[in-house]
């Protein structure tokens, strides 16, 4: 019989041991031998459903010092959200049972700051980037409303309404949400010293801040 899923707050205390190990250069780069390899051909089973920035500094398994099987990882630039999206991550957590979404953005992000460039400039990049952007403008547009025009901001403001969308969005998410089965948080990941700070989070777990 498989081992049933951390808790929500379980599985979010393990990220955080794990980006601690990361920053402090104590990593343990555990779940990636080979007989752990082996074990994980007949299934999965992720603790944890990680939708992020698609920028090459985000490895999620190397910011969280975590292994194979142990995340189930979505990526766009700018952690825009779409039908391929919502799916994955309704995935994750329905069929796969991970108690646990992360929403990961970072600072000076270069969807954010091509998005405000737009917005104060009138410009708009070319190709399908035009699309990306304008899946941020909304967040540049409420942070703007609120006082807040600063790249990082900005950054926060679009990881809490992309954390708040996918609730919005998705039904199962909610109800797994509302019935306490997993919860939703919204991390900031600081680029210079590897640190994460929540943003703002949906479900059951404690309030963390940092590193």
């Amino acid at each position: 019989m498989p081992e049933p899923p951390p808790s929500p707050a379980a599985a979010f205390q393990m990220l955080l041991e794990g980006n601690r190990r990361f920053v402090h250069n104590d990593v343990q780069h555990p779940n990636q031998d080979a007989d752990h390899r082996a074990s994980l051909a007949p299934g999965q089973r992720p603790f944890a459903v990680l939708f992020g920035c698609s920028d090459s500094r985000l490895a999620a398994e190397i910011i969280f010092d975590r292994g194979l099987g142990d995340l189930f990882v979505v990526r766009t630039a700018g952690q825009i959200t779409g039908p391929e999206v919502l799916g994955s991550i309704e995935y994750g957590v329905g069929v796969l049972g991970a108690p646990l979404v992360i929403v990961l953005g970072h600072d000076s992000c270069g969807a954010v700051t091509a998005a405000r460039q737009t917005v104060m400039e009138g410009s708009a990049p070319p190709g399908f980037l035009r699309d990306i952007v304008e899946r941020v403008t909304p967040s540049v547009l409420a942070a703007r409303a609120d006082g807040k025009t600063e790249v990082d901001e900005i950054v926060d403001v679009h990881i809490q309404r992309t954390t708040d969308l996918l609730l919005e969005r998705s039904t199962l998410l909610a109800k797994e949400v509302e019935a306490g089965r997993c919860a939703v948080v919204g991390l900031c990941y600081r680029l210079t010293d590897g640190t994460v700070r929540e943003v703002g989070h949906h479900g059951p777990v404690a309030h963390r801040t940092g590193s």
